[in-house]
């Protein structure tokens, strides 16, 4: 019997637009690209999501292109317009709630974004039963010491429980450690795996 539903943040309750965030500024396409690559396509950005000092993180980034560094700082100021929540977000939560789940987040997420992000996260900690996010215990996802860490500190039954992320990777470590797993593409692909593990219809 599933008792409790994990979910990771971006691109499962909030969109993770950090595409439209970085074309905002007006960048030619090419520098575009060379940001994302620099930042949030490169291994710095788990650094970020790690705990790592931001001044730190910055300088990774440029590091990682120092032809544009000008751009990185630029970018890096605020990085507010990077998530969005979903509308279904809050009532999905809540319905969850009201149908006996115990709901939960797993996220690789910086202190940076939680507080420029305020308006995305609106979701926490009101409307889900805890949880953890990375920057607060020093580790990411994949590695499995992050999951280990949640299940003990809500003395989770693994195979109660349904993980919810957009990545592979990160749903594979969840299945080692016994958690049902979902690849997150859509809500609706979502529900229907989900009703397939007997967990009760959603309305919303």
């Amino acid at each position: 019997m599933i008792t409790t539903l994990i979910f990771d943040i971006g691109n499962v309750l909030t969109n993770f637009k950090w595409e439209e965030f970085i074309h905002g500024f007006g960048f030619p396409e090419d520098t575009v690209s060379r940001i994302a690559k620099a930042a949030m396509l490169s291994k710095a950005w788990y650094d970020f999501d790690r705990g790592v000092p931001e001044e730190e993180v910055l300088q990774e980034f440029i590091d990682n292109d120092p032809g544009i560094e000008r751009e990185l700082r630029i970018m890096f100021q605020d990085i507010g317009g990077t998530l969005e929540i979903f509308d279904t977000t809050i009532p999905w939560l809540d319905e969850l709630k009201e149908q006996g789940y115990r709901r939960l987040i797993l996220s690789n997420l910086s202190e940076k974004t939680v507080r420029e992000c305020p308006h995305a996260l609106t979701f926490l900690w009101d409307h889900v039963d805890g949880g953890i996010l990375s920057y607060t215990v020093g580790m990411v996802k994949p590695d499995r010491e992050i999951y280990d860490e949640l299940i003990v500190r809500y003395s989770l039954v693994p195979e109660e429980c349904v993980f919810l992320d957009d990545r592979e990777e990160n749903i594979a470590t969840g299945r080692s450690v016994g958690f049902h797993g979902i690849v997150y593409r859509s809500r609706e692909e979502a529900l229907q795996e989900l009703e397939k593990l007997g967990v009760k219809k959603s309305s919303i």
